[in-house]
């Protein structure tokens, strides 16, 4: 069985650049072993991350991010049974919220800014497949 999993978190210190960096380093030694696709969206003091994979390795995978001490305030958004991947594309797609074009940001929220933690799951899903639309993000397999 194929999950969905949404969750978004705030940045402990403002070295965000050296953790999105160690963070993508981290899914892409070990996603592909575990079957886990999924896109990283963040800010300076922001994270959004979607996981997509077999229920187990999601699930102890999150596990393991809600333990992570790079991160605080994680809260699940979305998760839910899927047929397919949305992004099975990337072993971790990665966008960097801050330099999307503030206009794509108005569509799903009341202002031209990422805050997960007042945006609906849904919401958040479909600002990503307009991101994955548009091009914006990057990520290798």
């Amino acid at each position: 069985m194929l999950v969905r999993l949404l969750y978004a978190s705030r940045a402990v210190d403002e070295k965000i650049a050296d953790t999105v960096h160690s963070v993508m380093q981290q899914s892409r030694l070990h996603n592909p072993g575990n079957g886990i696709t999924g896109v990283l969206c963040h800010t300076d003091t922001v994270f959004m991350q979607v996981l997509e994979g077999g229920r187990d390795a999601v699930n102890a995978l999150y596990g393991h991010i809600l333990r992570d001490t790079r991160h605080k305030d994680v809260i699940l958004l979305d998760y839910e049974e899927i047929v397919e991947r949305r992004y099975a594309c990337w072993t971790m797609g990665q966008a960097n919220m801050s330099r999307i074009n503030p206009s794509i940001l108005l569509k799903y929220s009341p202002l031209p800014e990422l805050n997960p933690h007042k945006m609906s799951g849904k919401m958040l899903l479909a600002l990503i497949d307009e991101l994955m639309a548009t091009a914006s993000i990057v990520g290798r397999t």
